[in-house]
């Protein structure tokens, strides 16, 4: 489950967990299902992924999740990385629901890009990575009305962010595991050194 002291979980309570699973063991990391508090000890990473935010946050909620995975990631010790509907429970929403974690100082409107029947792959400029463009795939994506000073944006969908970083949390309005596109978390898990625990 480690290389390098990187100790990698994908939140597995509902939506699309497995392909971030299998994207990781692709790079010999064997990522931990974590759908309880205690499956948050020793992480070093959290992918929070696509799925439904509003059913996501009862979920988190119901199994305890919800306070611990914000304070392990305020004491500075959990990196987090959401994709779509992660994405959005990490940032703060324009309307009322769902409630969301609110570590990413940035505003997201959900199903921005349309309905299911919209959805689209596309490839992406990442500067940040090697290679050619990353494909990705955007279903109902949400996107960022407006980022916070402190928010830096990795790439762009025209004019559009569509995946940024602040901190130790990175946010993907797509989803980058269905294309089995493994530049991007093979760049979450070395470009976010493990934080330290605390004494």
């Amino acid at each position: 489950m480690s290389a390098g002291g990187v100790h990698v979980g994908v939140l597995a309570l509902q939506g699309a967990s497995e392909p971030h699973r299998e994207a990781f063991a692709r790079l010999g990391l064997a990522a931990r299902a974590v759908r309880s508090p205690e499956e948050l000890e020793g992480l070093t990473h959290l992918v929070l992924p696509g799925g439904e935010s509003t059913t996501l946050h009862h979920l988190l909620a119901l199994f305890g999740l919800w306070e611990p995975l914000a304070a392990r990631h305020r004491a500075g010790t959990l990196a987090l990385f959401g994709t779509c509907a992660g994405a959005i429970l990490l940032a703060r929403h324009a309307g009322v629901r769902p409630p969301t974690l609110r570590l990413l100082d940035a505003e997201i409107e959900r199903n921005a890009y349309g309905r299911q029947v919209d959805s689209f792959e596309t490839r992406l400029d990442v500067p940040s990575l090697d290679g050619p463009a990353v494909r990705v795939a955007f279903i109902r994506a949400p996107r960022f009305a407006a980022l916070g000073p402190g928010v830096e944006v990795l790439a762009r969908l025209g004019d559009e962010p569509v995946l940024v970083r602040q901190g130790h949390v990175v946010a993907a309005t797509f989803h980058p595991e269905i294309t089995e596109e493994d530049r991007l978390h093979a760049w979450i898990a070395t470009l976010l050194a493990p934080p330290r625990e605390s004494p």
